[in-house]
């Protein structure tokens, strides 16, 4: 971490990654096979550090083992298995790639109307040196964090953040950089009464007209107006396992056909998963992730998230500034088909 950087966040960087240590011991159905090779490379090691003897001739055939297996497991995960990992309670969060991918940050709270939200996290911060404004949703680690967070659901308040600190940008011609990850916007009796649609749709009119540039990134749930509230940008990418939907696939099996158990069907219907969702002209591009997922090996995915953002980032700087509304708009008339009479 650079020098500068609040020491909230170095704070944050360092408990987060313990924390991520410690959430380690959660692991997904489909990945017991890797469970039970770990075991072994680690009860080899073990012996070998507790009887000075050498085992690397046994080991070695275990980790290529464990690799390749990680890497054909992920390759092949289902939709619903992709949801799964996006929820992975030790996926790296917003504060996370703010700790690894970019320095100097500094929070800025508040939508200056009612109240700071804190599942939106957003402020200044340097990205290989260049100065951008970065907004994202924010879970919690633990149930005292979620219940501050919200669970990463924001209230209007959290959006009218982002939307000022987007028109800071603005005004300064920084470029945006939104990192998603929400099931969805807060659906309580409070953010209604202060206006979660309107605030919603504000931000949709006022992104689709930003004089700057903007690049969204979807790190894990992208659900529902919640996500697309931070996502109308001239650039939406995701992560491999990240998922992007108008709804949940539990959700959706709940409605249509009135049994929740039916979510895996729904996940393949919703075509939420990253590939699908770049077949379908919706995002721009996909951010890989290290084999086991953006769990297994944060600082790895914080490295590809910047290789990613830097190609963008200088593509977007090649456009004149009265050009990018314009494309912005041409981009999202292009998604769908629609016919008139």
């Amino acid at each position: 971490m650079a020098f500068g950087t609040s020491w909230g966040l170095n704070a944050y960087g360092w408990f987060g990654r313990a924390r991520r240590i410690v959430a380690t011991a959660y692991n997904l159905e489909f990945e017991k096979p890797l469970l039970e090779l770990e075991k072994q490379i680690a009860h080899l090691k073990r012996m070998a550090r507790d009887q000075q003897i050498d085992v690397g001739r046994e080991i070695a055939p275990l980790e290529s083992k464990l690799t390749s297996l990680r890497r054909e497991i992920y390759d092949g995960l289902t939709p619903l298995q992709r949801v799964l990992v996006a929820r992975h309670p030790s996926r790296p969060y917003t504060l996370d790639y703010l700790d690894l991918t970019f320095t100097d940050f500094i929070e800025l709270r508040g939508d200056r109307l009612f109240r700071d939200d804190p599942a939106i996290v957003g402020g200044w911060a340097r990205f290989r040196g260049r100065t951008v404004m970065v907004i994202g949703h924010q879970k919690g680690r633990d149930t005292k964090e979620n219940l501050k967070r919200n669970f990463g659901m924001p209230h209007p308040e959290g959006y009218r953040k982002a939307l000022r600190l987007m028109r800071m940008a603005e005004r300064f011609h920084a470029p945006v950089i939104t990192l998603i990850d929400t099931p969805g916007a807060y659906p309580g009796l409070g953010a209604e009464e202060r206006g979660q649609a309107e605030a919603i749709a504000r931000n949709l009119e006022d992104m689709a007209s930003l004089k700057t540039a903007t690049i969204a990134v979807i790190i894990g749930e992208g659900g529902s107006g919640g996500a697309l509230a931070l996502a109308l940008a001239d650039r939406v990418m995701m992560f491999e396992n990240s998922v992007y939907s108008v709804i949940s696939p539990e959700g959706c099996a709940a409605i249509l056909w009135q049994d929740a158990s039916q979510k895996e069907r729904a996940a393949e219907a919703l075509k939420i998963t990253a590939r699908d969702l770049q077949q379908l002209g919706v995002i721009d591009d996909i951010v890989p992730e290290p084999p086991g997922g953006a769990h297994a090996d944060p600082e790895g995915a914080a490295e590809a998230l910047s290789e990613v953002l830097a190609r963008h980032l200088a593509d977007l700087d090649r456009v004149p500034v009265d050009r990018l509304v314009p494309l912005r708009a041409e981009k999202y008339l292009k998604m769908g088909q629609f016919t008139e009479d």
